[in-house]
């Protein structure tokens, strides 16, 4: 009997140990450092790169997120499935993650004598003696977080590519057949981008990819934990604040811009919905209150039997929780934060909310809308349309 169960053991051995095998992409793979900014950029670079891997026919390589901590100098790469599940992008392309990658198949397929990183046009190094006008470089691992990414897979380059005149735009061109022809998948297995193969903010048509961006199972139950136990029963609001020293700084472009980050997500891409204004960027906190509690109000009126009866929110610095629940003690809604900063956690939460209303700069809000889009939740967007608007609006409906 024991010789039988050893038996059944080792052949269950052997069938996982095959299923684990992963097939080579004889169509080729797309790597690339998502290495500009921070989560929220990075979400719309990934939705744009998953398009042009998709266009290309090649394989995803998921880069891991690159994230800084408070007094650590070099970033840190944390693997793409700790906060996303893989299997659910499988149903709009093939991907991979890179650990996996680098363990199963660089070996035979991207030798290191092999590894050639592209970028548009020469990149300067941030070592001036580095710099040999006689032999241009993409220079893919100088600086941070160039360097900590493609060092975390032990990866180093051995030349350059310029890829320049072509492009990422695969919706309004045939730039994805050039990039075949250029680079066929026999004698370019892997293409690694210096950075995102995608435009910023995301392309308009990439925006429905996010909903095969599916949260882990430990952040999934995380916020329903929290939305369980902390949140009063009935619906909550969630609400997004950028008022950091950093976005204030990001604020004082406004007045030289047409488009700033996230703008085009309430602005549209053409300004077809008005031109930049600072109150979009930086609404003031009597603005915040006046358009919550209206929020609130509009809600109780339209829908009665499911009653606001908690805001939550989420913010890079003052998350005012002491005048929010000032301001709404009367309407006996309270005010919650989470005990500790998880700005994963906080996306996660805000997109199960029963409304929204976020920053329409921002990328990290636009990531919460994107995700809200896909299920058709409502969203809003902080002093948008204008106060002045809005109530020229209204007086025109009663009229």
């Amino acid at each position: 009997m024991q010789w039988l169960q050893l038996f059944i053991y080792l052949i269950s051995l052997l069938i996982l140990k095959t299923a684990a095998q992963i097939e080579r992409d004889e169509n080729g793979y797309i790597a690339y450092c998502p290495c500009m900014g921070r989560f929220g950029n990075q979400a719309d670079h990934f939705l744009g790169s998953l398009a042009f891997a998709k266009a290309l026919n090649r394989t995803l390589i998921l880069p891991p997120w690159v994230e800084y901590r408070k007094g650590e100098m070099r970033s840190r790469q944390v693997p793409f499935d700790t906060y996303f599940e893989v299997e659910p992008l499988q149903d709009y392309h093939r991907v991979i993650l890179m650990s996996d990658f680098m363990t199963q198949l660089a070996a035979e397929l991207w030798p290191t004598a092999e590894r050639v990183s592209f970028c548009y046009m020469e990149r300067k190094s941030l070592q001036q003696e580095k710099n040999d006008p006689a032999a241009p470089n993409c220079h893919a691992k100088d600086g941070n977080p160039f360097g900590p990414f493609w060092d975390t897979y032990s990866i180093d380059f051995v030349a350059s590519e310029f890829y320049g005149p072509l492009h990422f735009d695969v919706h309004h061109s045939a730039i994805a057949s050039k990039w075949q022809n250029n680079y066929p998948a026999d004698k370019w297995p892997v293409l690694a981008f210096t950075g995102a193969p995608a435009s910023f903010p995301v392309q308009h048509e990439n925006r429905s990819l996010q909903k095969y961006l599916k949260w882990s199972r430990k952040y999934r139950e995380s916020a329903r934990e929290f939305i369980r136990n902390v949140l009063p029963r009935g619906a909550f609001v969630g609400l997004h604040l950028r008022n950091g020293i950093d976005w204030v700084r990001a604020c004082e472009h406004i007045k030289d811009s047409q488009q700033l980050f996230a703008s085009p997500q309430c602005l549209g891409y053409k300004n077809e919905r008005g031109e930049l204004y600072h109150e979009l960027c930086m609404p003031t906190k009597e603005a915040i209150v006046r358009q919550l509690k209206r929020t609130i109000k509009n809600v109780r009126q339209t829908q009665p039997t499911n009653e606001v009866k908690s805001v939550f929110v989420a913010s890079d610095a003052n998350h005012m929780i002491g005048e929010l629940s000032s301001a709404l003690s009367r309407m006996d809604i309270s005010v919650h934060k989470l005990p500790e900063d998880d700005p994963y956690l906080d996306l996660a939460i805000l997109g199960q909310s029963n409304h929204f209303i976020g920053n329409c700069i921002s990328s990290y809000t636009a990531f919460v809308k994107r995700e809200r889009d896909s299920h058709g939740f409502p969203s809003y967007f902080w002093s948008f349309p204008r106060e002045k608007e809005r109530q020229q609006a209204k007086a025109h409906e009663e009229l």
